[in-house]
């Protein structure tokens, strides 16, 4: 690992990186490089320079296009194309990809969840589309309105089954996970599963759990992928679709991290532990030793993870891009997740100098 992980805050309003001292975040300095295989030949071609996307047919009329840091899918039909999803990443090159391989119209879209930065663009399609979403990303639209993502047309609870020009897709809902009505998009012909925001293949996944909102079901999601009968993954983002083996190496990952964010709050969440952290700047500081409190726990937890040889003998960084900047994120949210998502062992009885217990 690097010594130099982080560059001092210095105080700059430059265009490059703005610095303040004292309470922001310091640029980030030197990290390992990612492992050469997370970047596909396709990142370093002049045609995705310069159109900015690249389009693989995963099988038989299933396409993944991607932006190299957002993820979408397309499939052509004997009666039009379904598309699924339409990131404002990708925008307007959802529909060039399109019409690389087919003069097809596209007749249904489905939309993955709700999050704008997956569906902000679907206004491309146009307005005679049907759109396929789960009932609550429907309400969450209509209380949330946006031009840019149509209110979907079609909505189902549990289950749907779409079929359209011969290909079927099976929809379904297994509760909230990265946020409410994020769902399941399997084709079983072609074994490829659509699943949003719940891995990144071969990276280490973006900050805090990809900013999902129940971190408890986020973990149950990675193993309801694996119940599937698939090849592919479209995953939702970054340089590559995903293989059953590359989910099971996210799974480990993040296995990791909930071990050590389970050790550090069995040692520095323990009641005498924490009053020691927290009194220590005083008591008319105590915002700021709340503040070492969490970042003792959360860079042991980091340590633990980074440090630990993983089941191959090689290092996190060795086998996923992103984890020397990412994995206090994480962390921090899985720790956070523990303390108010999954039960207590004990609590504080009554008294004056109660047992040792965990905060």
């Amino acid at each position: 690992m690097c010594d130099n992980h982080q560059k001092p805050i210095t105080a700059s309003d430059t265009p490059a990186f703005f610095g303040i001292d004292r309470y922001g975040f310091p640029e980030a300095g030197e990290h390992p490089l990612d492992p050469p295989e997370y970047y596909p030949p396709y990142f370093w071609s002049e045609r995705f320079k310069k159109l900015g996307y690249h389009c693989e047919e995963l099988r038989d009329g299933f396409y993944w296009v991607t932006s190299g840091g957002y993820d979408a899918a397309f499939v052509v039909t004997d009666e039009g194309v379904i598309a699924i999803d339409a990131p404002p990443t990708l925008g307007e090159n959802m529909l060039a990809a399109i019409e690389e391989v087919t003069d097809k119209p596209v007749t249904h879209v489905i939309y993955s969840h709700w999050h704008t930065d997956h569906i902000g663009a679907a206004s491309v399609y146009g307005p005679d589309v049907e759109i396929v979403a789960h009932k609550i990303t429907k309400e969450l639209l209509e209380r949330f309105p946006d031009p840019g993502r149509p209110l979907p047309t079609l909505t189902f609870d549990k289950e749907h089954t779409l079929t359209v020009g011969g290909v079927t897709l099976e929809l379904s809902y297994k509760g909230e996970n990265h946020c409410p009505g994020n769902i399941f998009i399997y084709a079983p012909a072609q074994k490829v599963l659509t699943c949003i925001d719940i891995i990144s293949p071969g990276s280490a996944t973006f900050m805090h759990c990809d900013a999902s909102q129940n971190i408890t079901a986020w973990y149950e999601a990675q193993h309801q992928i694996m119940e599937y009968d698939f090849d592919f993954l479209v995953a939702g983002h970054h340089m590559k679709y995903g293989t059953p083996e590359l989910v099971k190496e996210s799974i480990e990952y993040f296995a990791d991290i909930l071990e050590g964010a389970q050790a550090a709050i069995d040692i520095y969440s323990r009641s005498d532990r924490l009053m020691d952290i927290i009194l220590k700047p005083g008591l008319d500081r105590f915002w700021v030793g709340s503040e070492n409190w969490i970042n003792s726990m959360t860079n042991y937890a980091t340590k633990h993870v980074l440090e630990k040889k993983t089941s191959n003998g090689m290092l996190w960084s060795e086998r996923l891009a992103g984890v020397t900047t990412q994995t206090k994120y994480h962390a921090y949210t899985v720790m956070e997740s523990i303390r108010l998502e999954r039960p207590r062992p004990n609590y504080r009885l009554r008294g004056e100098n109660p047992p040792p217990f965990l905060a």
